[in-house]
């Protein structure tokens, strides 16, 4: 085939009818080892074994090069391709430089070999920018103005510029002249913007939200003498140029001043929709959107975590309805575990699970308020950078916890009383209906008093301790794993869990039924004074492990699942996504892939290949005649 067959029909490059013929054969000739002008079947399946190799973006620039196919680069050659670049054409490169004399020899009869040839082509633009420079300087004063140093940057420097550091390349020369120290440290910096990442987490603990100063990055990069104070001068004026930032920066900052660069999405979709274009076409519409968005998917999380975990809530709710001292031969559980083992020899696996249909009803709403709640609030407090004080997260939890009572009282207390139902065999076994019909509407928000008293202060310590749990255990890359999502859950739900069992005591005390010989309690106050007089301290902490054990795995489960949702049916309203939720890995071009069916073995990284030698070497050809 002839080199526009492969680069034209087979890669699906340089399609457009005015395309530059001379860039196609030259592309062509990477793979035309025998020079003929044509690409063989032999030559085509050789090339395919070498874009599997590691290297094979710097072997493919290599084969670029070597125009005729000796294995070597001479001084001939690299002339012919840079001349035919861009590049050079915007700012002309000086072959009679040192620089190309130290490589290629006094008389440049020297040939460079393949490894000789990778360092070259990484020290290229290095000099090609100092030559520029120069040739700015007339004077030789080592000075040029800032529009000089505009244009060098937009001609050699063009693939290390994002388009915020494009915008602001005058205003980040702080003046009329730039000094050639300003200009090295300008390109230094940008050629190690991953080395300033890990400066600023090695800085902030790990941390991608917390703000460091100048002073505290300055500190940590005394370890890593590659980044000097004049870059970290640069780094922070450019950040503040670019976010208005006040004299400190986060890891967003950062990311907006690196260089393009591949990147392999570690989360996977299966959808991918956006509801606006960019966060300022967030109207109310939206917002509402977003919001029910949020109430489907906890819905279905929460049902997800109740499920799960239920046969652990009956029992806990049977350890803490067992009375102590008031009711002669009531003690049928001696804990929670023979509680368990009974449940199973009298009412079978299906007792376990008493009273679910009920519960399954009233969790969908009351995980889904809970979460729905707590995230708007949370939405409300996040500054730009993604920062929320901690008194934010706590009102946001509060919030979330008093909300999901007015849903969630009628059905807990169906659901407790059928989950007692089971315990005297001879009694007989009431239905959900029945229940709320010897209830009616008032006796549906029995206890409401003390089902405040628990979810309130419960979800004002969980999220904000999920929240920072989950920070902790994301990795290097910020994101975090269903693993690490299932552990924060869990973690967040020990002292929440714990610390509320005793009005989660009081609450049960209160919704259930009391039968013959049974204290009766007439509020918060009185079941308190009842239950503390009668059955001292110890009985505000019944089923204090099963709760413990119920709350921690549910909502351990139901986070992951909520949080998981969100990534698969992903949906972009311009808002703010979970902590955690997106990541990408910076990437070679050999870990792309191609989506075209034609592209196979190593052909499936090709055109990303093709793509790298410009983004990642500034070798741009021209594209049009």
């Amino acid at each position: 085939m002839t080199a526009s067959d492969f680069v034209r029909t087979y890669l699906g490059l340089y399609t457009e009818p005015r395309s530059n013929t001379a860039s196609i054969d030259l592309l062509g000739g990477i793979l035309d080892t025998s020079k003929d002008g044509l690409i063989s079947f032999a030559e085509f399946h050789a090339f395919e074994g070498l874009l599997c190799v590691p290297d094979a973006l710097y072997k493919t620039a290599f084969q670029l090069f070597d125009t005729k196919g000796t294995g070597m680069v001479t001084f001939e050659e690299f002339v012919e391709v840079i001349k035919q670049t861009t590049l050079h054409q915007k700012v002309p490169f000086n072959f009679d430089s040192d620089f190309v004399k130290m490589y290629f020899g006094k008389e440049r009869k020297r040939a460079i070999n393949y490894t000789e040839f990778s360092q070259f082509l990484h020290d290229f633009h290095e000099e090609h920018a100092v030559q520029a420079f120069k040739s700015f300087d007339k004077e030789g004063s080592g000075f040029i103005t800032a529009m000089d140093f505009n244009d060098i940057m937009l001609s050699i420097k063009s693939h290390l510029l994002t388009v915020p550091v494009q915008n602001n390349l005058v205003a980040a020369a702080t003046g009329h002249k730039v000094s050639f120290p300003f200009f090295i440290a300008f390109n230094s910096l940008l050629t190690n913007m991953e080395l300033c990442k890990r400066i600023y987490l090695n800085s902030s603990g790990g941390s991608r939200t917390q703000e460091v100063t100048r002073e505290e990055f300055l500190h940590s990069a005394q370890m890593m003498s590659q980044i000097t104070p004049l870059e970290v001068d640069i780094l922070f004026h450019l950040t503040e140029l670019i976010s208005e930032s006040s004299g400190k920066i986060v890891y967003s900052d950062l990311e907006a001043l690196t260089p393009e660069q591949y990147m392999k999405v570690i989360t996977r979709k299966l959808t991918d929709i956006k509801a606006v274009e960019s966060p300022e076409q967030r109207g109310l519409f939206v917002q509402i959107l977003e919001n029910a968005y949020r109430f489907t998917l906890g819905s279905f999380a929460g049902a997800v975590g109740a499920t799960a975990v239920y046969p652990i809530d009956l029992v806990k709710t049977r350890m803490q309805n067992q009375r102590s001292g008031s009711y002669i031969g009531e003690l049928m559980y001696r804990n929670s575990f023979d509680c368990f083992k009974k449940v199973i020899r009298h009412e079978g696996v299906r007792g376990l699970y008493r009273g679910l249909v009920p519960q399954l009803i009233g969790v969908a709403p009351e995980k889904a308020i809970k979460l729905t709640v707590n995230d708007l609030v949370r939405d409300k407090f996040t500054d730009k950078k993604g920062n929320i004080p901690l008194w934010a997260e706590i009102m946001a939890g509060s919030c979330a916890g008093g909300s999901q009572v007015i849903f969630t009282n009628p059905l807990e207390i169906v659901k407790i009383r059928l989950q007692v139902a089971g315990e005297i065999a001879t009694a007989q076994k009431p239905s959900a209906i029945t229940v709320i019909k010897d209830l009616g509407l008032l006796g549906l928000y029995k206890g409401a008093r003390a089902c405040l008293l628990r979810d309130i202060p419960f979800s004002a310590i969980y999220f904000p301790v999920y929240a920072h749990s989950k920070r902790a255990l994301a990795d290097e890359n910020g994101y975090n794993s269903a693993l690490s999502l299932l552990v924060a859950g869990a973690i967040g739900g020990v002292p929440a869990a714990s610390l509320t069992t005793p009005a989660d005591v009081i609450k049960t005390r209160l919704q259930v039924a009391a039968r013959a010989g049974q204290t009766t309690y007439y509020g918060v106050f009185d079941a308190a004074r009842k239950i503390w007089h009668e059955e001292g301290t110890k009985a505000f902490w019944k089923g204090a492990p099963a709760r413990v054990f119920r709350s921690s795995p549910q909502f351990g489960v139901t986070l992951v699942t909520y949080e998981i949702l969100q990534r698969l049916f992903y949906v972009d309203f311009g808002g703010i996504r979970p902590e955690g939720s997106e990541a990408q890995l910076p990437a070679t071009a050999a870990d792309q892939r191609s989506t075209n069916p034609d592209h196979i073995g190593g052909y499936k990284v090709a055109v990303p290949i093709f793509r790298g030698i410009e983004s990642k070497f500034g070798l741009f050809l021209p594209k049009y005649v």
